[in-house]
C-alpha cells in the first residue's frame, strides 16, 4: 500500500487520455467544494489518475486529499489507528453478493459522521438500493469520469438551498499598455446594462489602478480596506466599500497611491473574490500585468479568464507562455479566451493576426482596431465606448465579448475563409 498526499498549488502533470478528459460545460456548473478532508482509496491504475486529476481542479482548492493505492482492506486497516475523513471515496471490484461483508470492517472504524461514496463494477439497482439503506451515500459504477465523482461530491456537501455562487472573470494583459483593463471596464459595463445582471468591478492594481478615472469617481474607500483587513470582510463591510457607477454596476476601486508598498501573500485575493461571488452574479477582476503567487491564484480560481494582447512579438511570446502556464493551472477549464487589441496602429510594424494566432492554436474572441480618437475620448471623460457611440463597431465588438465570457452566447468556431474575411474587413476601416 503507498499514500501520496496532493497539495493544491504544487502539482505534476501528465499526459491525459480522451477518455478520462471531463467536459468543461459540465465542470462549469459545478460549484467549488467546501473545507473538507477526502481520502480516496484506488484499486485501478485509471481511477488513481482520475483522482489525482481532481485533486487538482481548483474546485477543490479548499479539499484536504489524500489518495492511496488500495482498496476496503487498506482503508479499514489504515482508519484503524486514525481519524476518518469527511469523506471516503473506495474502489471496489467485489461482487454485489460479497459487499456489504467486505465493508463490514470499515464501517466498524469508521466515524459515524463520515461520508463514504463506493465506486463498483456491477450495474445493479438491488446492490445500490442495498447500499443507499446501509448509509453508503453514494455507487458509481467504473470506469467514472472526474465530472461524476466531483458531482457527486457536491451533491453531498454543497447545500442546494444556498446562493448560487456569482461567476468571476479576470481580465489580464500579455503586455503592459495592450489596454487589458479598458476592456475589463468596458466588459463590465456591458455585462451590467445588456443584461441588467448586478456586476461588480474590482481592481487589482492597487498602485496604478484606472477604473476610478475611467468611471470618472473618486470613491473614498475600496479594495485596500477588504485584502488589508480580511478578517472583517463580510457583505455588510462590502457593502460600504463599493461605489456605484451605474444602475447595475458596482465598483471596488484601487486606491491608486503610492504611500506604501503593495506586497500580498499568495492567497491574500481569494477572500476577496470569495465574497464578491457571493454578492453578485458577476465579478469582473482587473489584474495588473505582474506574474507573482497571488496573480497565479487568482487566474487559477477564476470562472473566466481574458487576455489581451497587441500585435507584436513580445505579446506573441508573452501570450504563447501565458496560455501554457493557464493550461498547468487549470488542466480542467477551458482554454482562456483572447482578444487582439490596438491593431493596425498607423507606422507601426505589426504581426498580421493571422500570424499571431496560428502559434498559439487559438482563436480570437474579438480583434479591435486602433482608434485613439474614440478610446481617448472615452477615457477622457471617464465614460464608456457604449456611452460615446453605442453603435460604433468597438461597441459592437465589446457586446461581442459580453456574451461570450458570461456564456450568453457560444463563439463559433471560425475557418481560415471565415478569419480571413474579418481580417479584410479590418483593413477596409
Amino acid at each position: 500500500m503507498s499514500t501520496v498526499d496532493y497539495s493544491i498549488g504544487t502539482p505534476t502533470f501528465e499526459e491525459v487520455s480522451p477518455a478520462d478528459e471531463a467536459a468543461p460545460a459540465d465542470l462549469a456548473a459545478l460549484r467549488p467544494l467546501p473545507r473538507i478532508s477526502i481520502h480516496a482509496f484506488c484499486e485501478s491504475d485509471a481511477m488513481l489518475r482520475t483522482m489525482e486529476r481532481m485533486s487538482r481542479d481548483r474546485r477543490m482548492a479548499k479539499v484536504n486529499m489524500r489518495v492511496t493505492n488500495g482498496g476496503t482492506e487498506a482503508a479499514a486497516n489504515m482508519f484503524a489507528g486514525s481519524p476518518t475523513p469527511n469523506l471516503v471515496v473506495l474502489e471496489t471490484s467485489a461482487e454485489p453478493g460479497n459487499l456489504l461483508n467486505e465493508l463490514a470492517p470499515l464501517a466498524e472504524v469508521c466515524d459515524p459522521s463520515t461520508r463514504v461514496i463506493i465506486v463498483g463494477r456491477y450495474n445493479d439497482i438491488g446492490l445500490y438500493r442495498e447500499l443507499i439503506r446501509n448509509g453508503i451515500s453514494e455507487y458509481l459504477v467504473g470506469p467514472v469520469q472526474m465530472t461524476e465523482i466531483l458531482a457527486s461530491i457536491s451533491a453531498i456537501f454543497v447545500d442546494p438551498e444556498a446562493e448560487p455562487l456569482g461567476k468571476s472573470i479576470a481580465f489580464v494583459g500579455a503586455k503592459g499598455g495592450v489596454g487589458s483593463s479598458t476592456i475589463a471596464h468596458n466588459c463590465a459595463f456591458g455585462i451590467s446594462n445588456l443584461f441588467a445582471t448586478e456586476t461588480i468591478l474590482a481592481d487589482l492594481d492597487l498602485p496604478f489602478g484606472t477604473a476610478n478615472i475611467d468611471f470618472d469617481q473618486d470613491p473614498s474607500q475600496g479594495i485596500a480596506e477588504a485584502v488589508f483587513a480580511p478578517d472583517r470582510l463580510d457583505e455588510v463591510f462590502l457593502d460600504r466599500l463599493l461605489t456605484k457607477c451605474s444602475e447595475h454596476l458596482s465598483m471596488l476601486a484601487a486606491p491608486s497611491l503610492l504611500d506604501r508598498a503593495y506586497d500580498y501573500e499568495g492567497m491574500a485575493f481569494r477572500p476577496v473574490v470569495e465574497i464578491l461571488q457571493r454578492s453578485a452574479p458577476v465579478a469582473v477582476l482587473d489584474l495588473p500585468h505582474v506574474w507573482s503567487e497571488w496573480t497565479r491564484s487568482v487566474l487559477a480560481d477564476a470562472d473566466e479568464v481574458v487576455i489581451t494582447a497587441v500585435p507584436d512579438l513580445a505579446n506573441l511570446r508573452n501570450t504563447k507562455n501565458m496560455l501554457d502556464a493557464l493550461k498547468k493551472l487549470r488542466p480542467n477549464d477551458r482554454p482562456p479566451h483572447l482578444i487582439l487589441n490596438q491593431v493596425g496602429m498607423a507606422k507601426r510594424p505589426e504581426i498580421a493576426p493571422a500570424d499571431f494566432f496560428e502559434p498559439l492554436e487559438i482563436e480570437p474572441i474579438a480583434i479591435l482596431p486602433f482608434d485613439a480618437q474614440m478610446f481617448g475620448n472615452a477615457a477622457n471623460s471617464g465614460r464608456m465606448i457604449a456611452e460615446i457611440d453605442a453603435k460604433s463597431p468597438a461597441a459592437e465588438t465589446f457586446s461581442q465579448i459580453c456574451h461570450i465570457v458570461t456564456g450568453r452566447s457560444a463563439i463559433k468556431k471560425t475557418k481560415k475563409a471565415g478569419l480571413s474575411k474579418m481580417l479584410g474587413m479590418l483593413g477596409r476601416k
